[in-house]
C-alpha cells in the first residue's frame, strides 16, 4: 500500500530547535585516510532563515517492513528519519530548495515484494531508495540499485553482505560484524573456549554465526537455529543446556523474544553460562526483571549512551512529541544526516554526485562521529557495552563500555 507525503507535515514547527548544519560536517580523502573515524572537532550551530521550496520536489521511495515481525523497528526507524529531517530542515522539509516528498511501501518483510516495489519505483523515475529493517528485503534491493543505477540507503538492516554489494548502495545503520565484534569484546580471549549462536533461521541469524566464527577465532563455535516460525522454545532451551557453552550468544528480532528467554530462563539456561544479546527496545526490559544480572548486553543505540549534541537534539525532537529515541531511532536519524548531505552536494538529480558526497564522509552522528568508508561503504562508528540495572520494575540501561569505530570495524569487502 502506498502513501505519498513531505515529511514537514509529521512534526510540530521545529522553530525552537538550534538547526546543526550537515555541510559543518569534515569529508575524509580517500588516499589520506579511507577509516577516519574522528569526529568533527566541532558543530557549529546555526539558525538561518527557513529554506523555501524553489526547485523541482524530489521523491524518494521507502520501502519498509510497516507490518510483519519487524514492524516495531521499522517504526522506530521511521520516526527517526521523520524527527532528523524535520531538524535539519527547520521543520520545511526542504533541502537546497527541494521538496522532499517520500512515497511508502509495505514490504511486509517478504524480499519479493520489496523488489516488486522497488522496481515499481524505478520504473516511475525514482533515483534514491530508502529501506528499514529487513536484511532479505535490503539484500534483494541492492542489485537492483546497481542494475539502475539509483542511490540505496539501508536504514536498519544488519546483514553483512550489504557492506560491499557494489557503489550504488550505503547503509545506515551497524552490521552484525560490529555486534559480534563488540560481544568478542566481552568474551575475552576465545581460545579454548566453546560458544553457542542461539539465533532464528534466518539470513540474520546465519550472518550472525559466520561472524561469530571470525571474531571469536580459537573458540569452537556451534549453531542452534530456530525456525522463524517457531513459539515453543522449551527443545531449545534443553539443547542449549545440554551443549554447556562458556558463552551463549543470542541473536534475536521480532516478537518472540518474550517467549524465549522465559523458556531458557525457565530451564535454568541463563544461570548455567555468560549470556550476551543485543539490547533491545525500552519496551523489552521488563522481559528480563528477573534475568538482568545475568546477562550482558552489546549495543549499537540506547539514549543513555552518548553525551553529544546531535544526541541531545535527537531526545528533545522526540520529547517536544511526547515520546523517546528508542535503539532504530538513531539509524532513522542518520539516514536523514546522509539524504539532506548527499542532496545538497547535487542538487538532488545526479547520482554519482551522491554517491562521491556520501563516501568518506565524517560527520557527527547521534551516537558519536561515524565515517562512510570508501572502500566498501561500511558504516564505521562506536558501539557500546551495557547492563540493565535499577529495581525489576524500573529497570534502564547503564554504559559501561565504549567501542571505538576503528575496535569493530568489520572486515573490508571489496565492491561486486
Amino acid at each position: 500500500m502506498r502513501r505519498a507525503h513531505t515529511l514537514a507535515r509529521f512534526a510540530a514547527s521545529a522553530a525552537a530547535i538550534a538547526f546543526a548544519a550537515v555541510n559543518t560536517a569534515v569529508p575524509v580523502s580517500a588516499a589520506t585516510n579511507p577509516q577516519a573515524t574522528k569526529a568533527p572537532a566541532a558543530m557549529k550551530m546555526a539558525a538561518p532563515m527557513k529554506p523555501m521550496a524553489t526547485k523541482a520536489p524530489i521523491n524518494i521511495g521507502m520501502i519498509d517492513s510497516k507490518t510483519g515481525f519487524l514492524s516495531v523497528y521499522v517504526a522506530q526507524f521511521e520516526s527517526g528519519l521523520k524527527a532528523g529531517i524535520d531538524y535539519l530542515t527547520q521543520g520545511t522539509g526542504i533541502v537546497d530548495g527541494h521538496k522532499l516528498v517520500f512515497t511508502e511501501e509495505d514490504d511486509a518483510g517478504a524480499p519479493a515484494t520489496g523488489v516488486t516495489e522497488a522496481k515499481g519505483l524505478i520504473g516511475q523515475g525514482y533515483k534514491i531508495l530508502v529501506s528499514g529493517g529487513s536484511s532479505g528485503v535490503a539484500a534483494s534491493i541492492a542489485p537492483l540499485a546497481k542494475e539502475n543505477q539509483v542511490l540505496y540507503i539501508s536504514g536498519a538492516a544488519a546483514y553483512d553482505g550489504l557492506t560491499g554489494a557494489n557503489r550504488y548502495t550505503f547503509r545506515a545503520g551497524r552490521q552484525t560484524a560490529q555486534d559480534v565484534a563488540t560481544a568478542a569484546q566481552i568474551m575475552g580471549d576465545p581460545k579454548g573456549k566453546t560458544v553457542v549462536v542461539f539465533a532464528q533461521d534466518t539470513l540474520f541469524g546465519k550472518a550472525n554465526y559466520a561472524a561469530v566464527q571470525h571474531f571469536m577465532g580459537g573458540a569452537t563455535v556451534t549453531p542452534v537455529f530456530a525456525p522463524l516460525s517457531a513459539n515453543d522454545f522449551s527443545p531449545f532451551a534443553q539443547k542449549l543446556k545440554d551443549l554447556h557453552p562458556d558463552m551463549l550468544f543470542i541473536a534475536w528480532a521480532g516478537t518472540t523474544g518474550a517467549a524465549m528467554w522465559k523458556a531458557l530462563d525457565d530451564q535454568g539456561v541463563l544461570a548455567s553460562t555468560k549470556v550476551v544479546t543485543g539490547m533491545d527496545g525500552t519496551y523489552t526490559y521488563p522481559l528480563y526483571a528477573t534475568i538482568a544480572p545475568r546477562v550482558t548486553f552489546l549495543a549499537h543505540y540506547f539514549m543513555q549512551c552518548c553525551n553529544n549534541a546531535m544526541n541531545k537534539a535527537m531526545i528533545a525532537a522526540y520529547k517536544k512529541q511526547g515520546q523517546i529515541p528508542e535503539i532504530f531511532s538513531g539509524d532513522g536519524w542518520v539516514t536523514a544526516e546522509m539524504l539532506v548531505h548527499a542532496i545538497q552536494k547535487s542538487d538532488g538529480t545526479d547520482v554519482e554526485k551522491m554517491i562521491g558526497a556520501l563516501e568518506g564522509w565524517t560527520f557527527a552522528a547521534p551516537k558519536g562521529g561515524q565515517t562512510i568508508r570508501i572502500v566498501d561503504h561500511a558504516m564505521l562508528q562506536p558501539m557500546f557495552i551495557s547492563k540493565l540495572v535499577g529495581p525489576p520494575t524500573a529497570l534502564h540501561p547503564v554504559l559501561i563500555k565504549t567501542l571505538s569505530p576503528l575496535a569493530v570495524a568489520p572486515p573490508i569487502t571489496p565492491f561486486k
